[in-house]
């Protein structure tokens, strides 16, 4: 039996915590916050997509960073496990579109109740309100917190990373980490909202589905995907926008250029043909009325604008070539990427402790032994879905069940 201090009351130091204390070890778990899970609350939008009802093979193609450390670790606990846990321990699932798995009840705090309870059915002690400030290590960790010092023979940082950080998540376990010797990559916000050069504030508040939202970098495409887009005050969000933001995070956004295709189902051809009928049919209209066939009202304008061509011409005067442009401007809107939006609006963050300094298939780090990690403190992400809770799962059940 080991002494075991588990930092961070997130989910994946819950994990860790019913892990390791399931084996035998005498687990503590220490929680800044008044209580645990407190980022489990706001996932989801407060229903808590816990998971993902995927192979493991399916899961790592939904892995944006780290896929190959997490392979291990995902076939040792699996979506499936998750969602076993989570029945054995009370708590009843659905599963809805894009095999996102959440509490049957639609209440993100059910999640976090079955985790503590989990937690306290194999002993684990949890103290709340109470922040861990240092860590040495000797012989053994003397942990000294703002209420006690604790001493442990294995501690595993569970401390999250830096988005959302009114849930307590403040970078406390990359501080720790690099006392510890340890490399961090870099942090940035993922799956976050883009700030524009130029936003359509005249468009705010207006959703587009099925549109196509293109990234490049000179002429390397680095995304294509269809989905949904939100036009905000400051720029773009939404699910496309999101799902963008983890493939660029790290990358000079002014090299990048956006394009948005508005008629993806429709190719030029047709699309030019229902171009020509719509001027046909309304041919002594404005141009900035007619375009509300194909377009919200609010987004009529700054498209007319892109293509060069006055709102208000009437559709009868609009030659081939305006025609034209204004047929490229539909395929190949553009929208210019100035920042991403802070941690405070971010899902989760990407970077993190260095992956080439931790054992993928116990977690533990190669320079300190003892010492472990799992959760949002390593330079793991993935996309939306639920994948991102599955990795605090697989990397806390891998570190908690490797202390023997």
């Amino acid at each position: 039996m080991k002494e075991v201090v588990v930092i961070g009351g997130g989910a994946s130091g819950l994990m860790a915590a019913y892990a390791a204390a399931k084996n035998g070890n005498k687990v503590t778990l220490v929680e800044k916050n008044e209580k645990v899970g407190k980022k489990i609350y706001i996932t989801g939008k407060g229903r808590c997509n816990l998971t993902n009802d995927c192979s493991p093979d399916e899961f790592l193609q939904n892995v944006v960073r780290g896929g190959k450390f997490l392979t291990g670790a995902i076939y040792a606990f699996p979506p499936a496990r998750t969602m076993q846990f989570m029945e054995e321990n009370g708590l009843a699932l659905k599963v809805e579109r894009g095999n996102r798995v959440f509490p049957a009840s639609d209440h993100a705090s059910d999640v976090t109740k079955t985790l503590e309870r989990a937690c306290h059915a194999v002993g684990v002690k949890i103290l709340l309100n109470t922040e861990v400030q240092r860590i040495e290590k000797g012989d053994c960790f003397r942990i000294a917190t703002s209420t006690a010092d604790l001493v442990a023979d294995a501690v595993i940082l569970a401390t999250g990373g830096l988005a959302c950080p009114s849930t307590g998540s403040t970078g406390d376990g990359y501080r720790f980490a690099a006392e510890a010797g340890h490399t961090i990559t870099p942090c940035v916000p993922s799956l976050v909202g883009l700030e524009l050069a130029a936003p359509l504030t005249e468009a705010q508040g207006v959703t587009l589905k099925n549109v196509v939202l293109t990234a490049k970098r000179g002429q390397k495409t680095l995304s294509s995907r269809l989905g949904e887009l939100l036009f905000t005050h400051y720029g773009v969000s939404g699910p496309l926008v999101l799902t963008l933001s983890a493939e660029i995070n790290r990358l000079p956004l002014n090299e990048i250029s956006l394009f948005l295709d508005f008629k993806p189902a429709l190719d030029e051809k047709t699309l030019d043909a229902r171009l020509v009928r719509d001027f046909t049919e309304r041919k002594n209209e404005q141009m900035k009325n007619v375009m509300r066939g194909l377009l919200p009202a609010a987004l009529s304008v700054p498209v007319l604008q892109a293509a060069n061509i006055s709102p208000a011409k009437q559709a009868n005067a609009v030659t081939r070539e305006e025609r034209m442009r204004l047929l490229y401007t539909l395929k190949n809107f553009p929208l210019r990427p100035q920042k991403l939006r802070g941690f405070e609006e971010a899902v989760i963050t990407s970077g993190g402790v260095s992956l080439l300094e931790v054992n993928p298939k116990t977690m533990e780090s190669k320079k300190v032994k003892g010492l472990y990690f799992c959760g949002e403190v390593l330079d793991l992400d993935a996309y939306t879905g639920g994948f991102n809770l599955q990795i605090a799962f697989s990397t806390g059940f891998c570190a908690g069940e490797n202390i023997k």
